[in-house]
């Protein structure tokens, strides 16, 4: 029997074990592909509450219509938590939203809830607002505009709201507007008096410290659904948008996606069905 020398056996086993490897075994990126957390595809969808109930351009059949092409599988709501039980006790045992907090917006009530009708998706709530809070910012807002002391504070405060609606104009309740940079430019140059004037007086109201709330209900979800490769929705008044967009886009762990490719498949005739 002819016995190869063991030099050529050392290489044949080599070539052996290096074909087994290339075969078997998948590339580097393969294997951090599989063992990467995938992203989470977050989309802020900005609300105009009461308006939607009048608007052609973005009525709450369209923002149903908007909310069913997104299929999210979590929707983070402008819901305070402690109101979000009994919102859903009177969906599911009277078949309507009848929660006081949560009826004045009909994007929850007329949209959002009959969806569940269809679709399966986890409703969470994020709101940092509480009743007290919202009293005591009143009250305080009242009396800064009565105390002539603060007339500079006020008249930079309503001229910069003033600034803020002329900007907007006509514009208020078209989607392909208050979804664009131009439009969160706008609202965080007519907030700026606010938070800047104001914040020493609102308490925990004030406009950054409320957005701040907001956002640590939305930041804590978010951290707790890394890595499911989710679609995530995101609800909340359109004046928000800014301040939450610009904290999401220092977050690695999310896609932020634009809305508006899902307004091109719900016309602004739609009925909702």
């Amino acid at each position: 029997m002819h016995v190869l020398p063991r030099s050529v056996l050392i290489a044949l086993s080599a070539f052996t074990l290096l074909l087994f490897t290339a075969c078997a075994a998948p590339d580097v990126d393969e294997q951090s592909q599989a063992i990467s957390p995938k992203l989470n595809k977050v989309i802020v969808l900005g609300m105009i509450h009461s308006a939607h109930e009048t608007s052609e351009a973005y009525s709450t059949a369209r923002v149903k219509g908007v909310m069913r092409a997104i299929a999210p599988d979590y929707v983070l709501t402008e819901i305070p938590p402690d109101r979000m039980d009994e919102a859903m006790r009177s969906f599911t045992e009277e078949g309507m939203v009848t929660e006081a907090r949560v009826i004045r917006f009909p994007e929850y009530k007329d949209a959002l809830f009959p969806l569940l009708n269809e679709m399966a998706f986890d409703i969470i709530p994020t709101a940092g607002w509480t009743r007290d809070m919202a009293l005591f910012r009143r009250d305080a807002l009242e009396a800064i505009s009565q105390d002539k002391t603060r007339a500079e504070d006020w008249a930079a405060y309503q001229a910069g709201l003033t600034q803020m609606r002329e900007a907007i104009g006509e514009r208020g309740d078209d989607p392909y507007f208050i979804h664009t940079d131009e439009y969160d430019a706008i609202t965080k140059r007519g907030y700026t008096p606010y938070a800047t004037r104001f914040a020493n007086d609102l308490g925990v109201g004030d406009w950054e410290t409320i957005n701040a709330a907001h956002y640590w209900y939305i930041e804590r979800a978010l951290d707790r659904l890394t890595g499911e490769g989710a679609t995530i929705l995101i609800t909340y008044g359109a004046g928000h948008k800014y301040w939450f967009l610009e904290q999401l886009r220092a977050r690695n762990d999310i896609e932020l996606v634009s809305p508006l490719p899902y307004f091109d498949q719900v016309p602004a005739d739609t009925d909702g069905t």
